[in-house]
């Protein structure tokens, strides 16, 4: 099982370097959301929104677009209601561009397989969430 997994998805438009990168964190547990909104806010990210559960994570997606959806989504795999496969799954069937990190302390082969079919663009442990600011930077940059 690899810690973290990216996925390229050929040329993405970046956002320009005056665009703060936006993420929406969607976990189920608090102390995740409070761990992830602290190391990306020190790197310059913003948190613009955070979501519960599966359903939490699609209404907010839905109250941010139009603009602004964030850069990039972070999405627990295993949450109530719906999973972050499933969550990703109806994102991408609206916004197919839409760049998705599937976070999970539960990382299988199978499962970044099924990520990567989703056209989820990176997989990342949660025992590695200090990397998560630098495989976000990538996704925004259109280098995963």
């Amino acid at each position: 099982m690899a810690l973290v997994g990216t996925f390229g998805m050929g040329n993405q438009r970046a956002p320009t370097t005056t665009e703060p990168i936006t993420v929406l964190v969607a976990d189920d547990e608090e102390d995740m959301r409070v761990l992830v909104r602290a190391i990306l806010t020190r790197r310059g990210m913003r948190v613009v929104e955070e979501a519960i559960d599966g359903t939490d994570a699609l209404a907010a997606v839905n109250r941010l677009n139009p603009p602004p959806i964030p850069s990039v989504l972070i999405l627990d795999n295993r949450m109530p209601d719906m999973d972050g496969l499933e969550v990703a799954k109806r994102v991408l069937e609206q916004v197919p561009s839409q760049r998705i990190v599937l976070f999970s302390a539960y990382l299988t082969k199978e499962i970044e397989a099924q990520a990567k079919a989703i056209g989820i663009r990176a997989c990342v442990s949660k025992d590695v969430v200090a990397r998560l600011p630098e495989v976000i930077a990538d996704l925004a940059a259109g280098r995963g």
